[in-house]
């Protein structure tokens, strides 16, 4: 099921390509220059209540690794990230912002810290190994950055735990979240993390080969036969509900991590040096003139958010909205905005006019809705 895709080899497919047009696939998306399946159930809301209640076997093999080692891998790593990461031990993973000399955020990628000079960026859609590649030539770092064959295979839901448990054995219950370990697999090790991108808890397998893709697949649909598993894919209602952002939707190279939520992840206090530092602290003296938030409003279930829509007060633009959806559990449509900062306070009423011309009441909201 292509989706309407011209496919071509500048369309990779995935290692599990083939298990999920059995599973019956109905479309695709294309992050990475490689396939990220988009539905398989009748509705997106079939799909959220499943994930809510059952587990979900996804296949995220689009986020790439971004492989960084040598004697200066960890000097390179920090020099892209205002997060500090001198603190990192082997076997963490850290949600951490990429961005440029002006402060723009080139990604948001998961770091795996694999060894003291070996690490992979698990990243969203844009091409960090070609920024990573042109730091290390220009400044003469001896380190070796590729893209290994490494393709990520996630089990989300409540159910995720159980059947992780019966399939790798009981230390997979002592995985910290934002931790990973090795585990057994066909003769091999494979890293799996306890994260994913959902809040419904769950798993993430790096699989580092790809010819055991089918056998990876077909024996976690094995063991979560008596769990409910279905196939599955990032839920948007589910993702907008949690404040999940997406690189592409909510945030571009046009925005700053302290417009996005991640302060916290954003070493200011200038103990490290990093790619547009000077940038970022003059933000934070300044403070970011807008701030990502949720938001909730009226009306008939609104359409696909594929541009952004004002949200205003009385007649003046106060923000856009990146996303939004109807929310089934919530009963209205849910959003995640861009907000002046005058606006941004929680409760503060607006009016959305969405991509129909319709004006919808709404209300400016924190995460999670």
């Amino acid at each position: 099921m292509a989706d309407g895709l011209n496919m071509s080899r500048r369309i990779r497919r995935t290692p599990y390509t083939d298990r999920v047009e059995a599973a019956g696939v109905s479309g695709f998306s294309v992050v990475n220059h490689m396939l990220l399946p988009k539905a398989f159930k009748a509705s997106v809301e079939e799909d959220y209540w499943h994930l809510r209640e059952h587990v979900q076997i996804w296949d995220v093999s689009c986020q790439r690794q971004v492989e960084i080692k040598g004697p200066d891998s960890a000097r390179l790593v920090q020099w892209m990230t205002p997060r500090n990461i001198s603190t990192a031990n082997v076997g963490d993973c850290l949600y951490i912002p990429i961005i440029d000399d002006t402060a723009g955020l080139i990604n948001d990628p998961v770091l795996l810290k694999l060894g003291e000079e070996h690490f992979w960026l698990s990243i969203a859609d844009s091409d960090v190994l070609l920024y990573a590649k042109g730091l290390a030539i220009g400044a003469g770092l001896e380190v070796s950055i590729k893209e290994p064959d490494v393709s990520p295979l996630a089990v989300q839901g409540p159910k995720a735990v159980d059947l992780m448990t019966d399939l790798f054995g009981p230390r997979i219950r002592d995985l910290g979240f934002f931790k990973f370990g090795w585990f057994d697999f066909k003769g091999t090790k494979q890293i799996i993390a306890r994260s994913g991108y959902s809040r419904q808890g769950g798993y993430e397998v790096y699989l580092n080969e790809s010819t055991l893709g089918a056998s990876l697949w077909d024996a976690v649909w094995s063991a979560g036969e008596p769990y409910n598993i279905s196939p599955g894919c990032p839920n948007l209602i589910e993702r907008i509900e949690g404040g999940l952002f997406s690189y592409g939707n909510e945030m571009t190279i046009a925005n700053n991590p302290l417009e996005i939520g991640m302060r916290k992840f954003c070493e200011l206090d200038g103990s490290i040096d990093y790619i547009g530092r000077k940038a970022l602290l003059q933000i934070a003296n300044e403070g970011a003139s807008r701030q990502i938030r949720g938001i909730i409003f009226d009306g008939s279930p609104c359409p696909t958010c594929t541009s952004l829509w004002s949200v205003m007060v009385g007649h003046r633009e106060v923000g856009k909205i990146t996303s939004a959806i109807w929310s089934p559990r919530l009963k209205a449509n849910v959003g995640v905005s861009l907000i002046d900062a005058e606006f941004c306070s929680a409760g503060q009423k607006v009016t959305v006019i969405s991509q129909d011309q319709q004006q919808r009441a709404g209300e400016i909201s924190n995460f999670p809705l």
